[in-house]
């Protein structure tokens, strides 16, 4: 993999993945499938952040540990990024999250911008930008010119992604070789519509179940 490209492997993410692959999967088990992947992404990813010193006090006695220094902001890409904010608001329960509506538009795989509730000015020192799958690149890339222009420097924006395509991370690296990209998972094939091949369907219809009949 290119550039800051991390792709995980353990064991659970594997077997979690056949799970999510699966066309006989519940929306509630694919749901589970991701909480479960962006944990152990958000452990992983987070292995660098910058620590500070604390002192308190225990029932038996003094102790000295280590906090988080930056404030975290988490950035899901509406709609399937919700499905992975809940596991990252495990691990940062009082992290801000800005959403963001990005679609692609079907003919031209364009992105589209709709939504952003990004406030007037940067207000955190870390973002973990939150979209389940990389398939042609481009919602990331253009969810990433969105935080780089609100002003995060893109060495302190993290992408977080249940799968992506071969192409779709050289894609994004071509555009942004400093960010930092956390992926379960790559396939090596696009169909013509842009999706992912095997890949694991369309993230957002299997999560809120709502595949055409």
């Amino acid at each position: 993999m290119p550039g800051k490209v991390n792709v995980l492997r353990h064991p659970v993410v594997n077997s979690r993945l056949v799970d999510l692959r699966q066309t006989g999967t519940s929306p509630k088990e694919f749901r589970q499938g991701i909480h479960d992947i962006s944990t152990i992404l958000a452990i992983e990813a987070t292995r660098d952040l910058e620590e500070e010193p604390v002192a308190g006090q225990s029932p038996v006695g003094p102790f000295f540990g280590s906090t988080i220094k930056p404030k975290i902001g988490l950035t899901p890409v509406l709609r399937a990024g919700l499905g992975m904010t809940d596991a990252l608001l495990g691990i940062f329960p009082n992290a801000p999250v800005y959403h963001l509506g990005i679609y692609r538009e079907k003919v031209s795989l364009q992105p589209v911008e709709y939504y952003s509730k990004l406030p007037s000015g940067s207000t955190v020192d870390m973002v973990f930008l939150l979209d389940p799958i990389i398939a042609t690149g481009g919602t990331v890339i253009a969810a990433t010119h969105m935080l780089t222009d609100w002003g995060v420097p893109i060495t302190r924006i993290k992408l977080l992604s249940i799968l992506a395509s071969r192409d779709g991370l050289k894609s994004v690296q071509g555009k942004f070789p400093d960010l930092e990209v956390w992926v379960a998972a790559v396939d090596d094939q696009l169909t013509q519509n842009g999706l992912i091949c095997p890949g694991l369907g369309d993230a957002g219809d299997r999560l809120y179940n709502t595949l055409k009949e």
